[in-house]
């Protein structure tokens, strides 16, 4: 490609904050930091792929910076680094390669010549510096302006009556009939009313979108023609992936309507962020950002130079760097001030609290960095608490601000309904996991309870295979786990067989009540409503086709699943007592009784034995509403019935005689799996003391209801 160099005195001095292109001035500052170049030159890209290269001769606190007149918004650019290359201490600088804006607000181009993108040659540790030019193979920045569209006035619902639905902005609506084909797995799809209204019946209160920064596909799956569909390989940190966007170039203003789309419609919108490794990869791979700008600062490295991974991926960002801090906070506030964010689900959370590769710290640069700062403070922080390594895995050792992924709530849920592990762990999971979040100053809502992930089976999946299938991924079914904790119900995969197809469909159901129904905040993962599935395959990320895909065509069976989550949600929203945002404490409420009760099938309280008998398959709990401990908008507690919740896994059906009239002069059946759509087989009014049937793998909720608590608490 052409250089045409620039005159020394096109550049202006310009200031080192804030980071990356901003126009201004009649032109466009640029700042990017690297504390050990010697020199930076910005590269302006023209329309024909020529380079005007312009250096920028101002440093200050180790930003390179400078104003340079005549620039426009809509100018593709990126960096060429001048400095040492020296593999033993982890300096890969070469100005062969034109590298990415760690703070673009707009990424356009892709990946296109591994080889030109490679900063060495032969050997990644000890090979000699590549020559090969990298212009046209690789990424180009994008200078942008600022604002855009409105993105509406934040819906701030409270944590305890949130209901989290985690989606893919592409799959969500690829194949959705009503919506115009432009816009089908874009921004702007999801923000189509038939999309919005799909959420708004469902019930939820937030969106979780999976990895929405601009991401680049990892060589191994550039050399094998496939794609990482969910797009945990993150470029730019700042930059709306460009291919969600319906119209290309207009990835920012599209965001920004989707979020008011949803933010009209009363929902939040929490992204999953990975901050935790990039897309460059281990040493071998490509050099695209900040392994040219700066190595050391930006990538956790161990003796002499080697990249440490403790994420899997190949390289882990440095959490205790002040840059990687700086680069993580100033994304966050960017997408939470200017888009319009309402939370964050941060990827694989423990390495932020492993500075320097060691043990995990709570209260790491980063997590207080984060929890600090008064922009950030304020909106929901969600953890995966684990990493790839055993000291990463930290279910229950976040700090106060956090709320967690809870695997914990996962694996034992799963068990319980599979029929492999009796009721003492499952007490805690429905009760909001106090012997995890009871001890730091945390809340109930802090657990954020899944039974299913875009990681892992879709629920039909669940109930419908032993083993995993992902053959159709080209790693000959060695990728994803073979921890699934699933049961196929006797054959493995689809089935004619009608027994099993209806006790697959009631197992689903279970499982969905379950979640809905414990204390905590629930996360559903998008199309388990609809019945969805991935024929088996439980790491279906580089599937960006039906597989992954939410089918709005559903087979008939879907019809009743969905209507159940309906029914499920909408109960758990008009039921307080359901969704408290306190733990239960055994504190005396206005029936006269502890909060929270638990019970044997033959109506006895259980006692301490009882809990470490694991043959155990019933279990039942009284929550008292009279003192629900939830609160109204204004801060008033408020009232509710009274709920006896029944769950029985066990193979055959059981006799369960319910509680005497001091927890309830009534009880009404308001909620049984054993029907498609939920509405109980027998809903008479029941007496206390009475007998009800359960079926083999069923759960029912009855109401007591509250009208005879009369007397108030001295």
């Amino acid at each position: 490609m052409a250089t045409r160099p620039a005159p020394d005195n096109q550049v202006l001095a310009g200031r080192p904050f804030p980071l990356g292109a901003h126009p201004e001035a009649g032109g466009v500052r640029f700042a990017v930091t690297s504390a050990v170049a010697d020199s930076v030159e910005v590269c302006l890209i023209g329309e024909d792929g020529t380079e005007r290269r312009i250096e920028l001769t101002e440093r200050t606190f180790g930003v390179w910076h400078g104003l340079v007149p005549g620039v426009t918004v809509g100018q593709r650019y990126g960096y060429r680094v001048h400095g040492p290359y020296d593999l033993a201490r982890g300096l890969r600088c070469n100005p062969a390669k034109l590298l990415v804006d760690p703070y673009a607000r707009r990424i356009t181009g892709r990946l296109t010549d591994l080889v030109a993108a490679q900063g060495f040659v032969g050997d990644p540790d000890r090979g000699p510096k590549s020559t090969v030019d990298s212009l046209g193979s690789v990424p180009l920045s994008v200078v942008t302006s600022p604002g855009g569209p409105e993105t509406g006035i934040k819906p701030e619902v409270p944590f305890e009556e949130s209901v989290f639905y985690e989606l893919h902005v592409k799959g969500f609506t690829a194949q959705h009939p009503f919506i115009p084909e432009p816009l089908r797995g874009t921004y702007l799809g999801l923000a189509h009313p038939v999309a919005i209204e799909h959420l708004t019946r469902l019930g939820v209160t937030a969106v979780e979108l999976l990895p929405v920064h601009a991401y680049a596909d990892e060589p191994a799956l550039i050399r094998a023609g496939r794609h990482n569909y969910w797009g945990y390989s993150p470029l730019g940190y700042f930059a709306p992936h460009p291919s969600y966007a319906s119209e290309p170039g207009r990835e920012v203003e599209e965001f920004r309507t989707m979020v008011a789309a949803l933010h009209g419609a009363g929902i939040e919108v929490i992204l999953d962020v990975v901050f935790n490794h990039t897309c460059e990869g281990g040493p071998d791979g490509p050099t695209l950002s900040l392994r040219g700008l700066d190595a050391p600062a930006y990538y956790l490295h161990t003796r002499r130079g080697h990249m440490a991974d403790l994420t899997g991926c190949g390289n882990t960002l440095d959490a205790g760097s002040p840059t990687v801090v700086r680069l993580v906070t100033d994304s966050l506030r960017y997408w939470t001030q200017e888009l319009g964010v309402d939370g964050f689900r941060f990827d694989l959370a423990s390495t932020l609290g492993r500075p320097g590769g060691g043990g995990f710290d709570r209260d790491s640069a980063m997590f207080t960095a984060i929890t600090t700062d008064p922009v950030l403070a304020r909106c929901k922080l969600i953890a995966e608490p684990w990493d790839a390594t055993a000291g990463g895995y930290q279910v229950g050792g976040f700090g106060p601000q956090w709320a967690e992924w809870n695997g914990r709530y996962r694996d034992t849920v799963r068990d319980f309904w599979r029929g492999a592990t009796g009721v003492r762990d499952l007490a805690y999971r429905l009760s909001g996991s106090s012997d995890l979040y009871d001890h730091n100053l945390r809340r109930p809502w802090q657990s954020v309870n899944f039974i299913t992930a875009h990681d892992g089976f879709t629920l039909r999946d669940l109930v419908s295979y032993n083993e995993k299938h992902n053959e159709a991924n080209g790693e000959d079914n060695r990728d994803g786990t073979t921890d699934n904790r699933s049961w196929n119900h006797g054959v493995e995969g689809e089935t004619g067989n009608e027994a099993i197809t209806k006790l697959r469909a009631r197992q689903a159901r279970n499982l969905l009540a379950t979640l809905l129904l414990s204390t905590g905040t629930p996360m559903l993962t998008a199309g388990d409503e609809m019945w969805r599935t991935q024929q088996g395959n439980n790491n279906a990320y580089c599937l960006d086709d039906e597989t992954s895909w939410i089918d709005w065509t559903p087979p008939e069976e879907a019809v009743p699943i969905l209507a159940f989550t309906r029914r499920v949600v909408r109960l758990r929203a008009e039921s307080p007592a359901l969704r408290q945002p306190e733990f239960f404490e055994g504190r005396t409420t206005l029936s006269g009784k502890p909060d929270l009760v638990w019970f044997r099938p033959d109506g006895e309280e259980f006692d301490e034995v009882d809990w470490f008998d694991e043959d155990r398959r019933t279990l039942c709990l009284w929550i008292d509403g009279s003192n629900s401990q939830a609160r109204n908008r204004e801060g008033a507690l408020v009232t509710d019935h009274s709920w006896l919740l029944m769950l029985h896994s066990g193979d055959e059906p059981v006799d369960v005689v319910l509680p005497g009239p001091e927890y309830g002069e009534t009880f009404k059946p308001t909620l049984d799996t054993g029907t498609a759509d939920g509405s109980p087989a027998n809903p008479g009014v029941l007496e206390p003391k009475s007998t009800i049937r359960m079926t083999a793998h069923s759960l029912q909720l009855l109401r007591a209801p509250r009208d005879h608590l009369t007397t108030p608490l001295p």
